[in-house]
Order: C-alpha cells, then structure tokens, then sequence
C-alpha cells in the first residue's frame, strides 16, 4: 500500500514553522520531501522546544519527519544551477521567505516553469506576495493579531492574549498544503504549474466563521468571551464536584432537550426562557448557572458518562499529560512513535490526520539527525554527482 502522494518530489526551502508544516504535511502523504537548507546555517527549529536532552530539542522532530536533509547555498550561481536541475525532476516547491527572495536569486517563477512547466511553487509569508505589506517580515503573533483572530481570544475586559501556540504558522501551513493538493490536481489535467500563494494573516482570517458578515451587515464586532461563545448556549465550561473542569456543549435544540432530562429538568426544556436557540442565547447567564450547579454536585467521570449516554456533547479538558494516554486518540494511531537518530530512541509525536482508508499516510523516519545528511543521496542518487564532484562541492561551500 502506497502513500496517496507516493511519486511527488517536494523541496522544502522554507524554514521554522509554515513551510515546514505545508512539507511536512505532503511527506506524510506519501511525498518524498527534500529539505534544503543553508551550509553552517540549519533551520533554526533544530534548537526549538521546552524539553531537552542530551542537548537536543524536540520541536524539530515534528516537522522533520519524512524528509531527507540536503544543503545547498541558493546564492551561489552553481548552488542555483544544482537547484534548477533538482527543480527539473521535481513536482512542488515549499518555500516561507520575505516576498522576492527567491526573485533576489533569480529563481522567481519565470524561471522555475522555463526548466519545469509543470512546477508548482508553494509560497508562504506573512501578507502575500502582492498589496502594500507584501514586503513586510510576518510572524504568527502579528498575523493572528492584524486578522482580529486575536482580539476575539481572552475574557471580557481583559487584553488579548496570545495562544501558546503559533496558530497562525499552523493554518498557513495547511492551507499552503490544500493549495498544493489543488494545484497537483489541476496540473494532471493541464500540464502546467503555477504558484500557490498563501498568507498567514489571510490564514487567520480565513477560519473566523461569520464575523466579517455580521460586521457588514449589524456592525457587529466581536469581541473575547471568556469560556463561552455569545449568543451560543449552552456551551461552556463547568467546575464538577472534584473542582475540575468539563466542557458541555448542547446549544442545537435537540440536543438540549437531552441535556435537559439527563440533568432531571426537563421542565427547562420548553421554559420560555430556554425554548429555541434565540432564547438560550439571551438568556446565557442563567443557564449557565443552572448547569454550574448541576455539575457542581457530580464527579467529572460521571458528568461525562451521564451525558455521553444521553447524547450530549462533553468532554474533560485535558493537558498533553492526559492526551498522550487518551485511548481514543491511541486506537486511532494519533500518538505516534518518531525514530530521533540523536538519541537513538523512540519519542512521541502526533499521528497523521487525515486517516486515509486506501493510501493512508506513514511516519518513515523521525527527521535527519544533521544537516545535510543525504546530500549523497540526493546529489548522486537523483542527479548523478559522483563522489569527487560533491567533494568539491563541499569545499567550495555549496553543499
């Protein structure tokens, strides 16, 4: 059984988190990922992540895996020469620099489709590459923000927090890697390439349901809610007997209607107050009180049984301590072990989504212990350099 992408070269120049996620993604399909980077200049996420041992961090395993690690100095004329020739026998480019670099190379589209008409140049950064901040530096912490993704996040009142993790990064990174699947597909057709252009702040914006419409038409301007949605309920978060805390999320009528009569009210289910999801979201204050104390008179397990059987949406919050030992995330392989050459040792990581039934994606390595550590491969397997000539190669600071 074969990965569904099995077949398709990607090379992966981007580096830290976009592109390597829109890379990493691909070569968890079955793609055969080549990532590039600078000689004596690795991608910075090699030192990334809290955990360390033996010197090594972790982040690096995550989006590394199934890519071969190969260096090349684009700004040489003979590195651009060897990437044009790499380009020649190649399906998608993943690329995450400041819009122009690759053009300051001369390595712009132009160039890449007159060596390879069917080439597919995947960009990533932080505003597009056109409008007036097209040439301005991006970071997720400033596309979440500038989107308004971030000024909906935190309570009431409060500044705006960030999100512990770089969301935006993520987003831009798998629309980046739709856009290629889009791209691979419309090529099968055509024949030709063409650029996929992908911005992290588009990527932000992209995912925030109706408030550019609500905005338009009621000058509605969504703001933090805390633990809730406004307008959404019932659907927060409710302290149980032990002082934890549980999601339930009921507000589609039916459902609280099942809510209802699991909590022994369903008198609450035709109360004026509650009646229809208009009403609920009027009332938001009170219902939630109402389910607080409920919840706070049952143990967490039972909260969640209780509902689960009556068909009511809820869960525990759980931190990564639980998540790494929930048994419905380990049934479906989503705690998956990463072979790490540094260590020589197995190490956790999160399993491949979406689960595919006829070419489902695998984890073949755990990503390259060092820079450059299949340039043979790469340069003699794929182009034909023989040994002296990556020798010299390697001299001269290409490789």
């Amino acid at each position: 059984m074969t990965g569904a992408l099995d077949g398709v070269r990607v090379l992966e120049l981007g580096t830290l988190i976009s592109g390597p996620f829109a890379g990493r993604l691909l070569g968890d399909m079955g793609a055969e990922v080549i990532k590039i980077e600078l000689p004596g200049s690795p991608d910075p996420l090699r030192t990334w992540g809290q955990a360390e041992l033996d010197g090594h961090h972790f982040f690096w395993t995550v989006h590394a895996r199934n890519k071969r690690a190969a260096t090349l100095d684009l700004r040489t004329a003979r590195g651009r020469e060897i990437f044009l020739q790499l380009v020649e026998r190649s399906d998608v480019i993943v690329e995450n620099f400041r819009p122009g670099t690759l053009e300051k190379w001369d390595l712009g589209y132009d160039v890449l489709h007159e060596r390879n008409k069917g080439i597919i140049l995947v960009r990533v950064s932080g505003y597009g590459q056109t409008g007036p901040d097209a040439g301005k530096a991006g970071y997720a912490s400033v596309a979440e923000a500038s989107s308004g993704l971030r000024h909906m996040n935190g309570f009431p009142g409060g500044p705006p927090p960030r999100l512990a993790l770089s969301l935006g990064d993520s987003l831009a990174g798998m629309f980046a890697a739709q856009g290629a699947l889009a791209a691979l597909y419309r090529r099968s057709i055509t024949g030709e390439g063409q650029v996929v252009d992908t911005a992290l702040t588009e990527s932000c914006l992209a995912i925030q349901e109706s408030t550019i419409p609500d905005y338009d038409i009621g000058g509605v301007v969504r703001g933090p809610s805390g633990t809730r949605l406004e307008g959404i309920a019932p659907s927060n978060i409710y302290q149980s007997a032990d002082g934890s805390w549980v999601v339930i999320a009921a507000n589609q009528d039916t459902v609280f209607r099942r809510l209802c009569g699991a909590m022994g009210r369903p008198e609450l289910a035709t109360d004026d107050r509650f009646v229809n999801h208009v009403a609920r979201g009027r009332n938001q204050d009170e219902l939630d009180k109402i389910i607080g104390d409920w919840a706070a008179q049952h143990q967490p397990a039972d909260i969640i049984s209780t509902l689960s059987e009556a068909g009511v949406i809820s869960g525990p919050i759980n931190t990564v301590a639980e998540v790494v030992n929930d048994p419905q995330l380990r049934a479906r392989g989503m705690i998956a072990d990463h072979w790490d050459d540094r260590i020589e040792r197995n190490i956790k990581g999160p399993g491949i989504v979406p689960v595919l039934s006829e070419s489902p994606g695998t984890i073949r390595n755990g990503g390259s212990a060092r820079p450059g550590q299949h340039n043979d491969e790469v340069y003699t397997g794929l182009l034909g350099y023989s040994t002296d000539e990556l020798e010299t190669l390697r001299t001269e600071g290409v490789l």
